[in-house]
């Protein structure tokens, strides 16, 4: 992973993770997830949805739209 990557969401939802890290790969965007959520205890810690500054913009804009529905 280079260094030069940005955090573009943020949830403590596993779920809305994976649903939102599978629509962005689905529209080629190029993202990787850090999941800091606890194991035993699922409400402690954070997902954490990172991408390629060039296409940050084109995943919020695709992360809000998926907001909407």
């Amino acid at each position: 992973m280079e260094n030069n990557w940005v955090k573009i969401f943020e949830t403590s939802n596993p779920v809305t993770s994976q649903i939102i890290l599978s629509m962005l790969r689905e529209n080629e965007i190029e993202a990787y997830e850090i999941n800091k959520i606890d194991s035993s205890y699922t409400f402690f810690g954070r997902a954490e949805i990172y991408c390629k500054p060039e296409q940050s913009m084109m995943a919020k804009h695709l992360i809000s739209t998926q907001n909407e529905e």
